[in-house]
Parts: structure tokens; sequence; C-alpha cells
């Protein structure tokens, strides 16, 4: 496919479009052996881009998948504290790649990983505001007024929340079962949501992100996203954004 070259080479990870398109001006930039100007578009997996007279690698081939992250790994490639991540539980998938958001060590679910940066950024921005469903298994009383207080703006940490989805999935003499959808998915926010309704989250699950779901997949192996999904997760940052 062809691309206006200065997208390659950013999409390259070598400079900013902005910066390409400068050094495209000041003739730093060769197609196929011919000097490039602005405007030209070439494809990167067909054509030889030299940029400063050093050849552009071929790109990376786009890897999405999407993880059921189990309860007690963090969400990182790497720990000084020796704790098991998420990295190990991928090490088998076609390339090196990189979890989108994060779900703290004890929640569960699931997780999107991938080795496409933009697609990353676009689906964490909080312009985005790609809904998150949890399922959030609770211990405590007064859940139906809980659930009502939950779906109203929240203060958590000097921040205030967009109201959240809450459905009463189960209700038991101890507590029971909530599916909570937000939008933002700031750091431990859902648990810090029930703490202030006085309920004690006794495991939380990721169901959904973006209208995709986790489905039925073993907790701690992975699949590939399908084209529908991915096109599903880049439909929502799309809309949201413009």
């Amino acid at each position: 496919m062809e691309e206006r070259i200065q997208k390659i080479i950013s999409a390259a990870g070598l400079m900013s479009r902005r910066a390409a398109e400068k050094l495209i001006a000041a003739g730093g930039v060769c197609v196929n052996g011919t000097l490039a100007a602005l405007g030209d578009k070439a494809d990167a997996t067909r054509d030889q881009i030299t940029v400063n007279g050093k050849a552009l690698a071929p790109p990376e081939e786009k890897v999405y998948i999407m993880l059921n992250k189990p309860k007690g790994y963090v969400t990182t490639l790497s720990d000084e504290k020796g704790r098991r991540t998420v990295a190990e539980l991928v090490q088998d998938a076609p390339a090196r790649l990189y979890p989108v958001g994060r779900l703290d060590m004890n929640s569960e679910g699931l997780l999107i990983m991938t080795n496409d940066g933009a697609f990353a950024d676009a689906l964490m921005h909080p312009r985005g505001e790609v809904e998150k469903c949890y399922r959030t298994s609770v211990s405590g009383t007064g859940l139906p007024t809980a659930a009502e207080t939950l779906r109203k703006p929240m203060l958590i940490d000097g921040y205030r929340t967009h109201g959240a989805k809450v459905e009463l999935e189960q209700l038991t003499d101890k507590g029971g079962v909530l599916l909570i959808t937000i939008r933002e998915g700031r750091n431990r926010q859902v648990r810090k949501m029930c703490e202030q309704v006085g309920l004690r989250v006794t495991r939380l699950q990721r169901i959904s992100e973006g209208g995709v779901r986790l489905g039925n997949l073993k907790s701690g192996t992975w699949r590939p996203l399908t084209r529908a999904e991915i096109k599903r997760l880049g439909h929502t940052v799309e809309k949201d954004e413009t």
C-alpha cells in the first residue's frame, strides 16, 4: 500500500512526521535511488527508501492479540521486584508485544497487546473514552443503593469521573456481582469507586473493551484479534476523537 513518505519514516520510529517532511525538503530522502519530494508516496514493503543515506528497515508486521490476564501478574514486560509479568504469558507470540493500558496485579481479564504504537496510543488516549466493562464481585450491604450511587459522577483522588453504567448481575446476602462500565480507566478506579460506597471488591475481571469481548478465552492464554475486532477498536477511537 502506498503512503506518503513522511508517514512511512515516522511509523518506522526514526523521527516525527514533521521532522521527516523537513528532511525530505532538504534532500535527505531517496526512493529507489531517486531524490524524494514532498507529496511523494511509496510502498514500504516494495520500495527501497533511504534516509540520510541509510536504508529504512522494512516495516514490522503488526500483531494484535487479546490475553486473558490471570490474577498475580503485573501488566509490564519486566519487573524490578521479580514478580510475574504478562510478557511471560505471550512468549510464543510472533512479535514483541506491549500491553495497551493496565490491569493491576490482583485484577484479571481482557488485556489487549500489540506492537502497533499508534494503535495503542489512540486506544489509550483520554479523548477516546473507550468503554471498558468489569465483572466486579463485591462484599457489603445495600447493593442496589450503592449501584445507584456508582452511576453518578464521583470524586476519585481529586478527579471527577464520568457517570458509570452499572448493572446488578447477582445479589446475595453478603454482597453480589456488578457489571461496571467506565470510560476513563484511571488507576484502580473501579476499586476506589466501590470503596467510596462501602463495598469491598473480592474479584475484578475486565470482560470487554471498545466492544471487543473476552468471551470464553481460558485464563492465562491469548489469541489473535480478528479483523472485525481490530476494526471495531479502530472505529471506536476514530469515532470518539472526531
